[in-house]
């Protein structure tokens, strides 16, 4: 039998913290948004985080960054439900800023 994958370390509070920083930026969210096979953001991702003194890499980053997107969908979708008591997630207020503007949409604009 051969000898089991070691699991990588939990996720510190600081590290997700860190890491939804990095993925909020402007900069990479365009490029989550403009492509499809979006390893090489996940290294820029993983890179930031090196940079701010965590061992994270590519695969790690962009698992946690699903994790995150799925807690925070479900908790989102829990709430809209009518009479359903409120849900959260870890960070919600944080994956809100990211995840709440629907970048599908664009607001529309009055012009006088």
């Amino acid at each position: 039998m051969p000898p089991r994958a070691r699991r990588a370390p939990v996720w510190s509070n600081g590290e997700l913290l860190d890491l939804i920083a990095v993925w909020g930026e402007e900069a990479v969210q365009s490029q989550l948004r403009s492509s499809r096979r979006n390893f090489d953001t996940f290294s820029q991702i993983s890179r930031a985080m090196i940079e701010r003194g965590h061992d994270r890499d590519a695969m790690q980053c962009r698992i946690k960054v699903k994790e995150l997107r799925s807690a925070y969908r479900k908790a989102h979708e829990a709430n809209k439900r009518s009479g359903a008591p409120p849900k959260t997630c870890r960070f919600y207020k944080e994956l809100d800023a990211i995840l709440g503007v629907d970048p599908t949409t664009v607001p529309s604009t009055t012009v006088d």
